[in-house]
């Protein structure tokens, strides 16, 4: 079971990617419009916050939320992800940090402080510590652990690397962060301003990411 949170991208790929290895799987997704996107690919969403979901007795063995977890109430989803796991199911969750280089991430602040100084997320500096994330992710554990429910919860990291073409950073900048919300005219503004960083750096660029978990198995009694 996964929670899938509100982006197109979350839903689709996190379900496209289990339903082949064998895995039953159903998203749990509040927004009804990202439910039919996966949904037509032939994938279980039911639509309901995860909170508020009715499992209607259903168990699960894994309960996963890819960059999803910030839109649940950390002390009740930690408490539903217990009421729904199996003795030893699995709760995993998950996010991705990336930091482009600073070539990139200071014309992408720039733009966004010129386009849109009202926002919060204009007074956001370019590039933020990894140390700010993984406070985030310890503070999960925290919530696990006031349940009484798992064992002592994990703290994982991975990093990788990515490389952009400037098309395809551009096609994927748009669904991330405080972009969603600007308007066409402010948007395509920023994307210039990244478009014209990536050509000077010879149109493509290496991204560095880093997973970070929090992970922690259902106490083995009912």
């Amino acid at each position: 079971m996964i929670a899938t949170g509100t982006g197109p991208n979350r839903v689709v790929s996190a379900l496209v990617r289990l339903s082949p290895a064998g895995c039953a799987v159903l998203g749990i997704e509040p927004d009804a419009r990202m439910a039919d996107l996966a949904q037509a690919r032939g994938l279980r969403v039911e639509v309901a916050r995860f909170e508020a979901w009715e499992p209607t007795g259903r168990m699960f063995d894994a309960l996963i939320a890819a960059q999803s977890w910030h839109w649940v109430d950390p002390v009740a989803g930690a408490v539903k992800a217990a009421q729904v796991l199996r003795p030893n199911g699995r709760l995993a969750i998950f996010g991705h940090v990336f930091e482009p280089p600073a070539e990139v991430a200071e014309p992408l602040a720039a733009a966004f402080r010129r386009v849109a100084p009202g926002s919060p997320f204009g007074d956001q500096p370019a590039r933020r510590p990894l140390e700010m994330y993984q406070a985030g992710y310890a503070q999960i554990a925290d919530k696990i652990r006031e349940t009484e429910r798992f064992n002592d919860p994990e703290q994982w990291r991975f990093d990788w690397e990515q490389s952009y073409t400037r098309d395809q950073w551009l096609n994927l900048l748009p669904t991330t962060g405080g972009l969603t919300r600007l308007r066409p005219d402010q948007l395509a503004e920023i994307l210039d301003a990244v478009g014209d960083a990536i050509d000077a750096l010879g149109g493509r660029f290496t991204m560095h990411y880093t997973t970070l978990a929090t992970t922690a198995v259902r106490a083995g009694t009912p």
